[in-house]
């Protein structure tokens, strides 16, 4: 008489794991198991109550590593490219978490910063959050977007010409212009310049003169030369606030106010970066 075989859920995420496998999804475990999707859905309630599994989204499961059991998740890059595949959805990690991967160093990220075309919520896994930020046309950055090793694969990041770019585009999850400045001041030296440029036609003009003015103010105005170049392409460039919060508000008095007559922008307040 032969003996039925099949697979728990522990087992299955315990084979996972041997194979330097974290993720799977409904589909794929309920096959794997040769179980209904009820029954799949009892046995990772049991599995999440003991926090070995956790459920990003629907249909989507982390296993937890034991060595990961007090923080309650692995990383995000473990199985962001695998969730955004799940998606079904283009994406590529982004922001100050990307200009850790680039190397500054004057900062402590505190989320997982993620640009997509489609606005999604948050997600809070374990210790860690994941920020999803919106961007309709990610084509036109897809040049800036490459793959990076992780330990259970790889993910898309941005290079570190649209990290900066997009850090001035996005200003509020940046931490403001002072720590984009110290950001700024760990990545300038290798920056290209001509790619910054080719990459900037896909931003607002007003990301480039603010860009242009920081690198200007930081000691490198040779780095924007090719940026300035791109954004005279078009109509003259018009005056803008470097920080607009500050004109908008009747209670802000600058003791003095400065004008880069190159960009084009107004400062109120310098930024002031933490060196």
């Amino acid at each position: 008489m032969m003996l039925d075989q099949r697979l728990t859920l522990s087992s299955y995420m315990r084979r996972l794991l041997s194979e330097g496998r974290v993720v799977f999804t409904s589909a794929q475990a309920q096959k794997a198991l040769r179980i209904g999707k009820g029954a799949l859905l009892d046995a990772a309630e049991k599995q999440q109550r003991r926090h070995y599994l956790i459920s990003p989204r629907r249909g989507f499961y982390v296993v937890v590593p034991p060595q990961f059991l007090v923080r309650g998740a692995p990383p995000p890059s473990w199985y962001i490219d695998s969730l955004m595949h799940h998606e079904e959805r283009p994406y590529y990690v982004a922001l100050l978490k990307a200009a850790e991967l680039h190397g500054a160093t004057h900062q402590a990220v505190m989320e997982f910063q993620v640009i997509t075309d489609k606005r999604l919520p948050g997600i809070r896994a374990g210790r860690s959050a994941i920020v999803f930020y919106y961007r309709k046309d990610m084509d036109a950055v897809a040049s800036g977007v490459e793959d990076h090793k992780t330990d259970t694969g790889r993910m898309k990041v941005s290079c570190l010409e649209l990290t900066i770019l997009d850090l001035l585009r996005y200003r509020h999850a940046s931490g403001g212009l002072g720590h984009i400045a110290t950001v700024l001041s760990d990545l300038v030296e290798r920056i290209d310049p001509a790619r910054l440029a080719a990459l900037s036609s896909a931003f607002e003009r007003s990301v480039v003169q603010r860009l242009g003015h920081l690198l200007g103010r930081l000691g490198h105005p040779g780095k924007s030369n090719f940026l300035y170049e791109a954004v005279l392409q078009g109509p003259a460039l018009p005056w803008i606030e470097l920080e607009p919060a500050q004109a908008a508000d009747p209670d802000f008095t600058p003791a003095t106010t400065e004008r880069d007559v190159r960009w084009r922008v107004v400062v109120r307040r310098p930024p002031e970066p933490d060196v």
